[in-house]
């Protein structure tokens, strides 16, 4: 009895090491904030606290190589944050003012001033730490397979152990029976069956949960191995989602760079984003922009001003008919170039003459083009949705290599859109990051909301994607085959080391000197619950970088 005890308690604490380990993520996670913060003061000095103190509207101080304690808004100071815990992106992200930062990330080579905006389980941080919390509880269509078979093997085993013993009794052995009896019912312990699924979750979503993939719902992962088409959304999922200078165009009596900076002195003061795209290019080039008085933005048309005493004026072709000029044959053909491909194209006038052109574009991530080959390497069909025009869709689509455009679709139809791709028996993936992609994201299959997409986009989606980064919808794809591979693995590990060891057990094959006492028994049963933990923890090993998924 003492033998039996020890190994059952062998096999027990080998099962609670494996589910600790797989839970760590969430210990791991919660190890990232601070114990205490710098939190300034009315006299202009500062203070420690604990995080726990700090309120909403407080200010704290963050140094160089500090962890942010809440999450935030930068009000003073530049640095580069790593969010590598949060989003997966190995890069240190640059952070200025008005930026929002999230507890837990680290301030690499600067010190800031941030002012709270979430604390405690309103921060992103604790929201990480639910989603994992609630996907390893949740229940897939496997789980629960493997839970019926849990709860059958039960009375499966009192059955046969009853039988068992009533037979041995029938031929004059009852302590034989008895001693059987026991057998059958320790061998039979469903520990590897319930194991079987439940670790295979836990180790799933806290691996990817360390790499910026934040599994909400376990079903979703598994139906992704189903995906046969990907839908992005093209603007903030593909694109970068803000506008950027790609080229300009002078007349010969003009410098390209004296019209940048003309145009981006008219737009100084706008917050459009082709206005707010001008000027970020004359910083990047180092144009010094001269100073702009009588700014007048016209809506709709673009913005006029008097700069360095001269009358210019920044816009389409509607504010060109109303001044009444006429754009030379050069820059009319540029326009016309930039147009066939998508860009937005806007005239600089001066003192009544059209001396330049500028387009710009919302420039294709970079890691686009390997996400869309990813996904076709592994025979997925790829298709792209916007609101934008056809021109646009197609250029982006185009230059990714995507097989199907939605182009001009309003928000309210890109449900419709996924609806028309389920209706050719796919199983679609959709992938976006605004409020409009909601009702996709609800539609489709498995929906991934990526990025800092909206409250919305990530309450409708199964997956969220920390990052910005394309290719994890690829690597969701990997982890779901590969769990799913350990899952069935261990599933059929365990029905049929139930099969064989059962009636060995009973004594079926005592004729053959085959018996195996309650002793044996308990070592078999956790020998079986030992190689399903090891099995599930071979998941830590499937890479899920974006370079190699």
């Amino acid at each position: 009895l003492a033998a039996l005890i020890v190994v059952m308690l062998l096999g027990h604490w080998q099962e609670m090491k494996a589910v600790g380990q797989a839970q760590g993520a969430l210990a791991a996670l919660a190890e990232l904030l601070p114990d205490d913060a710098e939190r300034t003061i009315p006299d202009g000095g500062t203070e420690h606290v604990s995080i726990g103190d700090l309120q909403n509207g407080d200010t704290v101080v963050v140094r160089p190589g500090g962890r942010i304690p809440a999450d935030g808004t930068i009000v003073k100071g530049d640095a580069s944050i790593d969010e590598s815990m949060i989003t997966g992106e190995s890069a240190p992200v640059a952070k200025h003012e008005g930026d929002r930062v999230v507890a837990g990330t680290v301030a690499t080579d600067g010190s800031l001033r941030v002012e709270i905006t979430a604390t405690g389980d309103d921060t992103a941080l604790a929201g990480i730490q639910r989603m994992v919390q609630d996907a390893q509880s949740s229940r897939s269509g496997t789980r629960r397979l493997a839970d019926r078979a849990a709860a059958w093997l039960f009375w499966i085993a009192l059955a046969a152990a009853a039988l068992t013993f009533a037979i041995h009794a029938a031929i004059g052995d009852p302590a034989q029976g008895l001693s059987a009896a026991v057998s059958v019912l320790v061998i039979a312990c469903p520990h590897a069956l319930g194991l079987a699924i439940p670790l295979v979750i836990a180790i799933a979503t806290s691996t990817s949960a360390k790499q910026g993939i934040l599994i909400k719902d376990t079903s979703a992962l598994e139906a992704m191995r189903t995906v046969d088409a990907v839908l992005f959304d093209k603007t903030g999922t593909l694109t970068r989602g803000e506008h950027a200078l790609t080229e300009v165009a002078n007349i010969d009596r003009w410098e390209a760079d004296r019209v940048l900076a003309l145009a981006a002195a008219a737009e100084s003061d706008s917050e459009h984003p082709i206005g707010r795209a001008v000027v970020a290019a004359t910083q990047d080039k180092g144009i010094d922009v001269p100073t702009a008085e009588g700014i007048d933005a016209v809506p709709g048309k673009g913005v006029r001003a008097r700069v360095d005493g001269k009358d210019v004026a920044v816009g389409g072709p509607a504010l060109l008919a109303q001044l009444g000029v006429d754009v030379p044959d050069t820059l009319a053909d540029a326009a016309a170039r930039w147009r066939s491909t998508g860009g937005a194209v806007l005239h600089v006038v001066v003192d009544g003459e059209v001396v330049g052109a500028f387009t710009t574009a919302d420039p294709i991530r970079d890691e686009s083009r390997e996400a869309v080959e990813a996904l076709h390497a592994r025979g997925i069909d790829v298709a792209l949705i916007t609101g934008d025009s056809r021109a646009v869709a197609e250029a982006v689509a185009g230059e990714l290599g995507i097989d199907d455009v939605f182009a001009e679709v309003l928000p309210d139809d890109k449900d419709k859109a996924v609806g028309d791709l389920q209706g050719k028996r796919k199983k679609v993936a959709m992938v976006g990051d605004g409020v409009n992609d909601a009702p996709a994201l609800a539609r489709a299959d498995v929906g991934l909301a990526i990025g800092a997409g909206t409250d919305v986009a990530m309450e409708a989606a199964g997956v969220v994607l920390a990052g910005s980064d394309p290719r994890a919808v690829a690597s969701v794809i990997t982890l779901s085959h590969a769990s799913y591979r350990k899952m069935r693995q261990n599933l059929v590990w365990a029905t049929a080391y139930n099969a064989v060891a059962i009636p060995v057990a009973a004594g079926a094959f005592q004729w053959a000197g085959l018996t195996m006492p309650p002793a044996v028994a308990a070592i078999a049963m956790s020998l079986s619950t030992i190689v399903v933990a090891a099995n599930a923890q071979l998941l830590r090993r499937v890479s899920l970088k974006p370079a190699e998924a």
